[in-house]
């Protein structure tokens, strides 16, 4: 039987389930993939590059391994703020009390801070590096990132970032460009291999990074609000599942394509300390394409972290505090929001341009940083799947959802003592 849907916005008749359902699936898409790109941020970029430019393809397996995991921990925030329609912060407080909630609230906001001071030094290395200077860059990248978000329409916002997230597909170009051995490649991604020089620390030190990086605390807090901005109800729900999948695997990809040029200055014996460095030494080689096309996109990745971490914060912030919290607010009408976003923005752009800080220094230890509080968060995310008076019985998590939760908490729990032990016993493992 012919359906039809109206969409009251712009009055488009639409005639047919399976056109019904892709309206429906275009209306729903966007926070599943802007949260699982943006995560591809400056600190992804650094990490993935320095991986390949390390170890070569020795580390690809691990970005397939975390491919699944990313996706079940970001269904779950999709599933609970569907049911709840609040944000994650709000959620905290609410279930388990001010106490617990200013501790994951404080936790977000320290490494979302640090997390943007290495966006804007990516943005100061790419593009000192095409010649123009970070007193100019940065501060005007803070403006436009201001722009972009004070317009008082969540829809323009995430078409912009969407747009963004799908500029990345140029790195699918430059793993094309660099010619890697695809056999190899393949190989790497399915085998577990570890580096000709065995485990040491900078390994382990790498591979916490990786997974601080492909899974951070600030994506449970930004799909959570997301999810609510855009007021999904439970049957939108498969099309929420199928836009955090696209999200998910599109983003393992761009990870792995990163790995790929990060790869090719391994092959070369190009010894770098930041991709920037690791562009220009490609010029010569691979063109300057690549050249330009890493630098641009690390702007890129810039850009899509930094809207997207202090959306989290400036959501996660007026959550608790009672403000008006909404993209769909004016600048004067959610004036606590804002500020927020704009002092997030404003401050990690000043730190950057203090003469001497070492950003490259700066970008990894925030992704182990990152990886070092996951685990906690992730808990407070099983807890409030589990809570039946919350979701009831039909949304609480299935056994199976809570064996492979589990499974990832105690893996994210080892490493972060991993870690640790590594710092308090330097020798654990050779240089």
């Amino acid at each position: 039987m012919e359906t039809e849907a109206v969409n009251e916005q712009k009055g488009v008749v639409v005639r047919g389930e399976w056109q019904r359902r892709i309206m429906t699936f275009v209306m729903v898409f966007g926070p599943g993939l802007i949260v699982m790109e943006a995560d591809n941020d400056a600190g992804a970029v650094s990490t993935y590059m320095q991986a390949g430019g390390q170890y070569g393809l020795h580390l690809l397996w691990l970005l397939v391994v975390l491919l699944p995991i990313c996706y079940f921990i970001q269904e779950m925030v999709a599933r609970l703020g569907i049911a709840t329609g609040k944000g994650h912060a709000a959620m905290i407080y609410e279930r388990f009390g001010k106490w617990w909630g200013r501790f994951s609230l404080i936790d977000l906001l320290a490494v979302n801070f640090l997390t943007l001071i290495t966006e804007f030094a990516a943005i100061s290395l790419a593009l000192s590096a095409l010649g123009i200077s970070p007193y100019v860059s940065v501060p005007v990248s803070a403006v436009g990132l201001t722009m972009m978000v004070v317009t008082g329409s969540y829809l323009r916002w995430e078409r912009i970032v969407i747009a963004l997230c799908l500029m990345d597909l140029t790195w699918f170009v430059l793993a094309f460009v660099v010619h890697p051995q695809w056999a190899m490649v393949a190989r790497n991604a399915i085998r577990p291999t570890v580096p000709a020089g065995g485990i040491t620390s900078s390994l382990v030190f790498l591979v916490i990074a990786i997974v601080g990086t492909t899974i951070a605390p600030w994506q449970l807090f930004f799909q959570q609000s997301c999810v609510a901005e855009k007021r999904l109800r439970f049957a939108d729900l498969k099309w929420a599942r199928l836009d955090t999948l696209i999200g998910a695997v599109f983003t393992v990809c761009v990870a792995g394509a990163m790995m790929l040029v990060g790869n090719y200055g391994f092959e070369h014996k190009i010894a770098f300390q930041d991709p920037a460095q690791l562009a220009l030494a490609l010029g010569p080689i691979a063109g300057t394409f690549v050249r330009n096309g890493v630098l641009l996109l690390m702007v890129n990745a810039a850009v899509l972290g930094t809207t997207a971490i202090s959306l989290a914060s400036a959501w996660a912030y007026g959550e608790v505090q009672g403000w008006e919290h909404s993209l769909h607010k004016k600048l004067w009408e959610a004036p606590g929001f804002y500020a927020t976003y704009i002092a997030c923005v404003g401050a990690a752009a000043v730190i950057v341009l203090i003469p001497h800080v070492p950003l490259q220094l700066v970008i990894i230890s925030v992704q182990v940083f990152a990886g070092l509080i996951l685990p906690s968060a992730i808990i407070f995310l099983q807890l409030l799947l589990n809570d039946r008076e919350l979701l009831g019985e039909r949304w609480v998590n299935r056994p199976w959802n809570n064996i492979v939760n589990w499974t990832i908490i105690v893996v994210l729990f080892a490493l972060s003592l991993l870690l640790a032990a590594q710092v308090i016993l330097p020798n654990l493992f050779p240089k």
